[in-house]
């Protein structure tokens, strides 16, 4: 049986950044992706939004993992010629009755650190975009837009300048803990067990799965599985905004919204569609939904300008109706397994928080309590 110190599974963006992480330590890194390429689920079908923190619980990892990554994301992308633009959020209310949910976001961004959001009255908004539709709002100049395949191509990149290697089309089907390690089996075309001294599991919808074929992981370490859809549907011809356009956020989503790419081409969504699995056909006919939604905020939207784009599903451990589940990253403190560190529900805002997650499983890694 082969030995190898770290096995990262999953190749997403943030299996990606804590490979990199482990690596830069000195550590060798073997990353392993089911998948024919890198970041072909969540981290290629998102809205590719470097988020400033603004919505979730305080005290979260969501929160605080937030709000440090989008910094460190910055740096990152500066340092790493990562294409990215600053371009700004406006979360509008569209009707006085949305008033008093302004204020208490904007309160409760800033018990998150985020320090610089600015209200703007109605002529304030029309100054700025003259097409839209709001009776008050909200600026977050810290909100951007990033290449999302760039960014996974520069994480692997410094992973690999350290030593790290990418095996794909590597599915890990099972984890059994030994003595002597964490033993990881391997399918595909050619099978194989590894023995690795520490194993991060980063497998994004699949990592509840792979944590019910974790031999020795008690059920309370096991979180149920949710699906939810998100269509994004794209506008034909130029948009007449330049920033990000929110309304405030709904259950199970932050409602449709506006969001460029760095070419400038403007698209909508997600919405939430709860699903029984990855099904990731769009259903053209959701755009009817959309036309209501968007026009709340841009009364000027033209008929029949939404085309389908494409969809994303959120890997979220928590379902319709609960309250939204904090990301859930368990080391060897919490299920007692040395070595092994599993992450779940690391949808919204796990691009933005990639390097900072990083940063905190290295942190779960080096101080084991239970290592050997």
């Amino acid at each position: 049986m082969d030995r190898v110190d770290c096995v990262v599974v999953g190749a997403g963006v943030v299996g990606l950044a804590v490979a990199r992480a482990l690596a830069l330590t000195g550590r060798e890194v073997l990353v392993l992706e089911a998948e024919a390429a890198f970041g072909t689920a969540t981290s290629a079908r998102n809205s590719e939004v470097i988020h400033a923190g603004i919505y979730y619980p305080q005290g979260s990892l969501k929160g605080r993992l937030c709000v440090a990554g989008r910094r460190l994301l910055y740096d990152f992308c500066e340092s790493h010629g990562v294409a990215h633009r600053r371009c700004g959020k406006l979360i509008v209310a569209t009707e006085d009755s949305q008033l008093d949910g302004l204020d208490r976001l904007q309160a409760h961004a800033l018990s998150n650190g985020v320090e610089d959001l600015q209200r703007l009255d109605a002529a304030a908004l029309r100054a700025l975009e003259p097409q839209l539709h709001a009776v008050a709002g909200l600026l977050s100049p810290s909100t951007g837009i990033i290449d999302s395949h760039a960014l996974m191509l520069a994480l692997l990149g410094d992973a690999e300048r350290q030593g790290a290697v990418l095996a794909l089309n590597a599915p890990v089907t099972a984890i059994n803990v030994g003595s002597a390690g964490l033993q990881v089996e391997v399918g595909g075309a050619d099978p194989l067990q590894l023995l690795a001294r520490t194993v991060v599991n980063c497998a994004g919808h699949g990592a509840p799965v792979l944590a019910a074929h974790t031999a020795g992981l008690a059920p309370a370490a096991r979180p149920r599985q949710f699906f939810a859809k998100g269509s994004y549907f794209s506008l034909a011809g130029r948009t007449p905004f330049r920033h990000l356009v929110y309304p405030l956020p709904e259950p199970g989503g932050l409602g449709v919204h506006l969001t460029l790419d760095m070419a400038g081409q403007a698209r909508f969504g997600p919405d939430v569609q709860w699903v029984d699995g990855l099904d990731y056909r769009i259903e053209p006919e959701r755009a009817d939904g959309f036309y209501a939604a968007i026009r709340r905020y841009w009364p000027g939207l033209p008929d029949d300008s939404l085309h389908p784009a494409y969809t994303g599903i959120r890997p979220k451990i928590s379902g319709p109706g609960e309250a939204a589940a904090d990301f859930r990253i368990d080391g060897p403190a919490q299920h007692g397994i040395a070595g092994l560190v599993n992450l779940f529900g690391i949808e919204s805002p796990g691009l933005t928080a990639c390097l900072a997650i990083a940063e905190h499983v290295r942190g779960l890694v080096e101080v084991d309590p239970l290592a050997t």
